[in-house]
């Protein structure tokens, strides 16, 4: 693991000498995160980094990329959002940024970024939207690769981890963790879909990533009745977005913090 994180803080600080940027959170996500990756499952790392505050003062700004990207290898798949583009979903609740904020498996938190937006959860965290975006995923993954007499296994935790998310928020638990064990301790009552999940866990921890079998009936009959049953407890979307201030406050603090300087007046305390 030591070789690896070696790799990943390399990859880290050539982005930042590169792309003249801070990087302010960077975290494992996928498989690994979720805590079922199989013997060769790359590295799949995300990352939120900030430029120099000039870059943000730019007439032409709206036309600017922003996300970094580094070709995917074997081994790591690197790519990273712009602290403006970050913010910008936070205050939709964006799920998978919800997760990088509460993932164990941290390469490398710069500045006070993450743990100022971890303290306003609470306040911009919308059930609504997390839920809207894992009956998405859910439904789309279904229909793609759980259809027919045979299927593809490893398919089925990508469909059972968005399910459970959506039973999760059902239960008003708060954001979704990004470990999914703990979904399933929190979520599923039946022995026979607990053990089934578990079998399926294993395999994959064992070998390689889980090829086309014959369906497992337990897995199945829960996600088609969660499925159903979820669905009918769709949640209203017309919630208003919270106010913005307090991100741009936190956005020229960071900038601030980081290279001594704000695209602006002087972040509020």
């Amino acid at each position: 693991m030591q070789d690896i994180e070696s790799r990943i803080g390399a990859c880290l600080d050539a982005i930042e000498r590169e792309e003249d940027v801070v990087i302010l959170l960077a975290v494992e996500s996928g498989s690994r995160a979720w805590g079922f990756p199989s013997v060769d499952s790359d590295y799949d790392v995300r990352f939120v980094y900030a430029r120099r505050p000039t870059w943000y003062l730019s007439i032409d700004h709206e036309h600017r990329r922003d996300v970094i990207e580094r070709p995917i290898d074997d081994l790591l798949d690197v790519s990273g959002w712009d602290i403006r583009k970050a913010l910008r979903l936070f205050r939709k609740s964006n799920p998978p940024l919800l997760e990088w904020l509460q993932c164990p498996i941290r390469y490398r938190e710069t500045s006070s970024f993450a743990e100022r937006l971890r303290a306003l959860l609470p306040e911009f965290y919308s059930p609504q939207a997390s839920f809207h975006h894992y009956l998405h995923m859910a439904r789309g993954n279904f229909r793609e690769y759980l259809q027919g007499e045979r299927v593809w296994r490893k398919k089925y935790l990508y469909v059972l981890r968005p399910l459970l998310a959506m039973s999760w928020i059902e239960r008003g638990r708060g954001p979704v963790p990004i470990e999914f064990r703990r979904l399933v301790e929190e979520t599923v009552s039946s022995p026979d879909v607990r053990q089934a999940i578990e079998d399926l866990l294993e395999a994959k921890r064992a070998g390689g990533e889980l090829d086309y079998g014959p369906v497992v009936p337990a897995l199945s009959r829960f996600i088609e009745s969660e499925m159903m049953r979820l669905a009918g407890e769709l949640p209203d979307r017309t919630v208003g977005l919270p106010a913005v201030e307090k991100l741009d406050v936190l956005f020229r603090a960071v900038l601030r913090e980081v290279w001594g300087q704000t695209p602006g007046p002087d972040p509020e305390t």
